[in-house]
């Protein structure tokens, strides 16, 4: 009996023993987290966390007997924002305490590492750009241009003496002269899928022209006080306007019913932006934000609170999906549809900005209320020419305000509309070199990046 019991005894040690061998082949790896979610567990770690963690592990491995180059181990968190600056010049392990406390994708974005990617990045050259032709016509000054987005043949041009005047671009002449708002023309918008231009006006109204017949064909009213700006959306028979009243309305272009009212800004919208996807909407109020609207939802997706003052003007770049938007001495790019910071650029010192545009070659032009035309690198915020608009003569000096701006559809061309009532055609010097006419001084600062 005794022996069977010892063998009964020995058969269930036996079992407990195979019992564990297979749970350990089975789920041994549930006692851990995968990879991707342990590094995202990790980076739901305070900084002090991570920090408080790595300074027990280098105890444990100084109490072990083994080396370690970490001479000092700061004991708050101003002491070790100081070891990781000093310690990654000075030192090679460095890398691995910074990685360790701030993880690789936070480590990217130090300063230290953000100035040296600063510094090897260079701004692509671009020939500076000279009048080519003024085209004077308005009794007003002039408020608003868009280009014929189909044929790039004409572009009109809207002002405060109520009327739109439409201009061969090649040759600068006049070839029709619009008339129906009452007050000043502040917006127009011309579809490339429809024979229509939407156009806004002081007088609270949004009015669409047939261009094959020049005459109005709809008035949409529901604008509480004067609309500033109309945008026609890239897919959806939708225009876009806002204006004083703060908010945007997005109207059905066929019935003239207001579909949608976006309300969210807290004071008169500057400019409205459509895009085809999400978000469909991007708009710029003197509340100093940017937001960026869900259409389906009717709410904002997000609001961008990085400028100061009133962003007066927006940028769809032509051939990525981001925005530029511009306040006073304050110019950024932003990525879409989730709104990072892109660029910060040289635009400390350019005043007021009233308009800005981008065309397909990088460029960024910023036309300033001061009369400063300023010509940017889209991709590094290089400034790389700056040059003052000629005022017509007998105007006052303090009409050299550039109000609006725009680029043909190659590109090569830009507008713009001033405040001495006349309209500029600018293009750039087909004979500058690179050694010839190499700009601005690329000089990056730390400062100036406002990181």
């Amino acid at each position: 009996m005794d022996g069977n019991d010892h063998k009964v005894e020995n058969l269930g040690d036996v079992d407990k023993f195979y019992s564990r061998i297979r749970w350990n082949n089975q789920f041994s790896y549930m006692a851990t987290l995968p990879p991707h979610l342990q590094s995202e567990m990790e980076g739901q770690k305070s900084l002090l966390m991570r920090y408080d963690t790595y300074r027990k592990e280098s105890s444990s491995f100084s109490g072990e007997g083994k080396k370690v180059t970490l001479q000092h181990v700061p004991t708050d968190f101003s002491e070790a924002s100081q070891a990781v600056i000093s310690k990654k010049e000075h030192d090679t392990h460095a890398s691995a305490f910074v990685n360790k406390i701030f993880q690789p994708e936070v480590a990217e974005e130090l300063i230290v590492n953000r100035y040296e990617k600063l510094l090897s990045q260079r701004p692509e050259w671009h020939a500076p750009w000279k009048l080519s032709r003024v085209i004077n016509g308005h009794l007003g000054w002039v408020r608003c241009v868009a280009i014929d987005p189909v044929d790039n043949e004409w572009f009109i041009t809207g002002s405060n003496d109520t009327t739109m005047k439409v201009w061969d671009l090649a040759t600068g002449k006049l070839k029709t002269t619009l008339a129906g708002h009452v007050m000043t023309v502040r917006d127009v918008a011309v579809s490339d899928r429809h024979p229509y231009l939407f156009s806004v006006s002081e007088d609270k109204t949004v009015k669409c022209w047939d261009l094959e017949k020049n005459q109005i064909i709809r008035d949409y009213y529901g604008h509480l006080s004067g609309v500033r700006t109309v945008s026609i959306h890239p897919t959806l028979d939708l225009i876009a306007t806002a204006g004083r009243d703060s908010v945007i309305k997005l109207w059905d272009m066929r019935t003239r019913i207001p579909v949608i009212t976006l309300v969210g800004h807290k004071g008169p919208i500057n400019q409205v932006q459509c895009t085809p996807v999400d978000p469909q909407v991007v708009s710029s109020s003197t509340d100093a934000t940017v937001r960026l609207w869900d259409v389906v939802a009717g709410k904002t997706m997000k609001v961008l609170t990085h400028h100061k003052r009133s962003v007066r003007a927006t940028a769809l770049h032509p051939k990525e999906f981001s925005v530029a938007s511009a306040c006073t001495d304050d110019i950024r790019s932003w990525g879409l549809a989730e709104g990072p910071l892109l660029t910060n650029f040289e635009s400390e010192k350019t005043g007021i900005i009233n308009t800005l545009s981008i065309n397909q070659d990088d460029v960024l032009f910023a036309g300033g209320d001061n009369g400063v035309l300023s010509f940017y690198d889209y991709k590094s915020g290089h400034k790389y020419q700056s040059l003052a608009t000629r005022e017509m003569v007998g105007s006052l000096e303090g009409e050299r305000s550039v109000l609006c701006s725009t680029f043909d559809k190659t590109g090569l061309r830009l507008i713009t509309g001033e405040a001495d009532k006349s309209i500029k055609i600018w293009k750039q010097d087909e004979t500058a070199t690179k050694e010839s006419e190499p700009g601005l001084a690329w000089n990056p600062n730390l400062s100036a990046k406002r990181f």
